[in-house]
């Protein structure tokens, strides 16, 4: 299960474990864009499954997890991809707003964890990763201080539940990205993206293909001996 999946970096990383043999269910909240994200990888719909839901909405995940189980079978392999930036002042944030970006980016990785990683332990196999960023590892604030406080979140989230699941033959790891080709790059202005990629000790934005390759490394069986840890896919931004 893939969330946040319908395009951008969510899609790559679907498109690249589906490339490997698996089966993989596709979860975003725009039906639209992940219906036709799955039917690119499987238009019989026998390996690839879209699912429209909220990652937000706790009793939405429930039902994805269920719709998945009773299609195939509880997933093996969870990547907790979907998040929410909203750019402003610290200064400026509703605190309505707080909770709702906590709710997408880090609540959701809480409890879609809790949901699926009982049947990975109980088959005795299971592999988690979880979309972290630059902005939770060095507080930025670009992205908005409630996007970079959820996602060091989701960084110790990572640690916890690794130490959990880690006799039971599940690990939990994290990738943590920083600027990345999206659709939201798309938009802006081509002397906006070149001044990005000048920051960058590589010179350029990363390729989601790239991001998507380290996750399905961290998925496969020859990553076993890895959990617990955070790995860095920046371009030389932070240095460790």
């Amino acid at each position: 299960m893939v969330t946040g999946a319908g395009r951008g970096l969510g899609a790559a990383i679907a498109t690249r474990l589906h490339e490997t043999g698996m089966r993989v269910a596709l979860l975003d909240r725009d039906g639209i864009s992940v219906r036709a994200a799955a039917t690119e990888l499987d238009p019989s719909g026998t390996t690839a499954l879209a699912i429209s839901a909220d990652v937000g909405d706790v009793a939405s995940l429930e039902a994805a997890v269920q719709h998945v189980s009773s299609t195939w079978h509880s997933p093996d392999v969870l990547v907790n991809n979907a998040a929410r930036t909203v750019a402003g002042s610290v200064w400026d944030i509703p605190l309505d707003e707080w909770d709702s970006v906590f709710a997408t980016n880090v609540r959701s990785v809480f409890a879609l964890t809790r949901l699926c990683a009982a049947s990975m332990r109980e088959r005795g196999w299971g592999r988690i990763v979880n979309l972290g960023s630059l902005a939770g590892q060095q507080g930025g604030s670009v992205a908005g201080a409630h996007y970079s406080a959820a996602k060091a979140g989701v960084l110790t989230l990572t640690k916890v539940f690794a130490r959990e699941l880690a006799s039971s033959g599940v690990t939990v790891n994290a990738v943590a990205p920083a600027a990345v080709w999206s659709p939201v790059m798309d938009e802006l202005p081509a002397d906006a993206v070149d001044e990005l990629a000048a920051t960058i000790p590589v010179r350029r934005l990363g390729d989601p293909g790239e991001v998507a390759e380290l996750v399905a490394y961290l998925v496969s069986d020859s990553a076993g001996y890895v959990t617990g840890a955070t790995f860095d896919i920046n371009g030389g931004l932070f240095m460790r």
